[in-house]
């Protein structure tokens, strides 16, 4: 019986003594998720500049005219401390709303209207594909 008791008490207290494990929040799971939605929206990878009045978003094989919003100043706040020249375009990767331009108005043949920011890397210092003009 004394054993009964001691046993019993000793699964309550070792039950009862397990720690709560905090959830931590995985940003790379979260954008993963992000890639895998189903919502109409492309992720794409790319540079980023925005210069006065235009934005564009340069990927390996096209070019695109950025709408100019909310989303697009968030970015460019993000960008502009990895930017050494206000011409610096800057790898990152985003969700997109992606659509051809209006007919009659002037830019590139598609558009994207920045709905997500996955990432924002620092540009590679090592690039040489910028051509400086000099007197």
């Amino acid at each position: 019986m004394k054993r009964l008791v001691i046993l019993f008490l000793m699964t309550i207290t070792s039950v009862a003594c397990k720690s709560e494990k905090k959830e931590e929040v995985n940003l790379e799971e979260n954008r993963a998720k992000s890639y895998d939605q189903n919502d109409g929206f492309v992720t794409m990878k790319g540079e980023f500049v925005y210069y006065a009045d235009a934005a564009v978003f340069q990927t390996a094989n096209e070019i695109y005219g950025v709408v100019i919003d909310d989303n697009m100043h968030q970015l460019e706040a993000q960008v502009k401390p990895l930017k050494k020249e206000a011409t610096d375009m800057v790898p990152v990767t985003i969700r997109v709303r992606k659509f051809e331009k209006p007919k009659g108005e002037e830019g590139w043949p598609f558009r994207v209207e920045i709905k997500e920011i996955l990432k924002v890397e620092a540009p590679d210092p090592n690039k040489e594909d910028v051509i400086k003009l000099a007197n």
